[in-house]
């Protein structure tokens, strides 16, 4: 009697040792799994949105150092000379009849003008 029972204790150790390794291997796979979770949004971080966040500064800070007399190009293809500028429309000039076209600033996608960059752009770059 006392060997049956000593394996019917033994079984129960071992069925016990058994639910304890499968708890930790899902322990494990489920940290492994939040680990690539993360290192996924970190490459998504610096491939996607850095360099879109980077892109718009710089848009942004092409649209405010727009100056009268700028030759500028439109997201639509219309290139012209600034003639006007309010807080968020521009008045460029364009062709030979002077026509005159308002757009919106955020529609500016290039200024052709070289101006003189202040001392400070110069020492960051």
């Amino acid at each position: 009697m006392n060997t049956a029972l000593l394996n019917v204790m033994l079984a129960a150790t071992a069925a016990t040792g058994d639910a304890a390794a499968q708890q930790a291997s899902m322990t494990g796979s489920i940290i492994y799994m939040i680990f690539s979770f993360g290192l996924l949004i970190v490459v998504f971080y610096f491939f996607m949105i850095r360099p879109q966040k980077k892109k718009e500064k710089e848009a942004k800070q092409l649209r405010d150092n727009l100056q009268i007399g700028d030759e500028v190009t439109t997201i639509g293809g219309i290139t012209g000379i600034v003639v006007r500028k309010t807080e968020d429309t521009v008045v460029i000039e364009t062709g030979g009849d002077r026509s005159k076209i308002r757009v919106k600033l955020w529609a500016i996608s290039e200024n052709a003008t070289v101006h003189d960059m202040p001392e400070e752009e110069i020492s960051k770059k």
